[in-house]
């Protein structure tokens, strides 16, 4: 019998590849582009997430008196229940109008280095005073928030504990920080691409295996990286094939309609793919419903490699692993309007 040892082996130069080699190889490249979601929320600088303040956050989450009409909440557009956002193309306003853009995700925002489509918001705390006193969405004028929460007296005290010490806290300000620290605890971590991260290699299938290595393989990675799987950077849709008007419409320029300069044309923040398959329907115009076709679209808008079926119901396979655990949160009491409370605008 001949016996044949690693050494002889190498020295033959014969490489031989086992499935168990091929999975670590596949974890170890996972591991440096991707980062699992913390088990606890990251803390917002210079914002301190108090009990108090987090308790407020959430009681203006949810209230729709934030708003001209008396129906439109921040909860309206990012559902608890709908993956963090309105299951719409674009979300319903004031006055029936609709947003120009999809909604995306609260969830996980935390972790986005901008917000918006376009990034015009440098944070969470930024973002939550846009849609207060955007006349499309909740219309309120800016002086108006602060006068309409004095006019609720339930809610002074609550500020008050949130905002210690300060003379005046009722403030849209104090509103922003209080909703960005209650949003911030809105992260899904423990998906079954978090415990593969973290070393168990049967938290994916191994169809879900084979599509998380197309997905690095064919250049995905490149922009959907990170903690949150994109959010961190800004890329042109239709870098290899500009896709149709209904994706891309040509009156809506992305991050050129913020920044003014030329080659920001088309220009959107890398959405992040944490819990995608929840959020349907897909892009900033959400007019593809079905997540395979958006994988479709990408790989031919914006990929020199072509993706067959297969590949498609791989990667999607893959994607499907991102769906973490929701956060659970219980619907607050609010307080009640009194008879000096101001009246909602039709």
């Amino acid at each position: 019998m001949i016996r044949t040892t690693a050494a002889a082996v190498l020295s033959l130069g014969v490489l031989f590849t086992s499935p168990v080699l091929a999975q670590d190889a596949v974890m170890a490249r996972a591991q440096q582009l991707f980062q699992p979601i913390p088990l606890t929320p990251p803390a917002l600088p210079g914002n301190a997430a108090t009990p108090a303040k987090i308790e407020l956050g959430k009681m203006l989450y949810f209230d729709p008196r934030l708003s001209a009409s008396h129906s439109i909440s921040c909860s309206s557009c990012h559902s608890i229940g709908l993956g963090g956002a309105d299951a719409e193309p674009t979300s319903l306003g004031h006055r029936w109008q609709h947003g120009g853009r999809n909604a995306p995700t609260v969830f996980n925002a935390v972790f986005n280095k901008t917000e918006f489509w376009d990034g015009r918001a440098k944070d969470l705390e930024e973002q939550a005073g846009g849609p207060m006193v955007n006349p499309i969405e909740m219309a309120s004028p800016a002086p108006h928030v602060a006068e309409q929460l004095n006019g609720i007296p339930g809610y002074h005290d609550a500020f008050v504990k949130a905002f210690p010490g300060e003379a005046d806290p009722v403030t849209l300000a104090n509103v922003q920080k209080a909703i960005a620290v209650f949003e911030a605890t809105l992260i899904t971590p423990n998906a079954p691409f978090d415990r593969f991260l973290k070393g168990d290699a049967n938290a994916l299938s191994p169809t879900q295996k084979e599509g998380l290595a197309l997905f690095m393989d064919k250049g995905c990675a490149a922009c959907h990286n990170g903690i949150n799987l994109g959010g961190s950077m800004y890329a042109p849709f239709g870098v290899i094939t500009k896709p149709g008007a209904s994706l891309l419409p040509p009156g809506d320029k992305g991050r050129f309609m913020v920044t003014g300069t030329p080659s920001d044309a088309y220009v959107f923040r890398v959405p992040p793919l944490r819990n995608i398959a929840l959020t349907a329907p897909y892009f900033h115009t959400g007019q593809a419903w079905d997540l395979r076709l958006a994988v479709a679209v990408m790989g031919a808008s914006q990929l020199s490699a072509k993706l067959t079926s297969a590949d498609v119901d791989k990667i999607t396979a893959f994607l499907d692993s991102l769906t973490g655990e929701q956060p659970k949160v219980t619907f607050p009491i609010l307080p009640p309007s009194v008879g000096t409370t101001p009246r909602p605008q039709p």
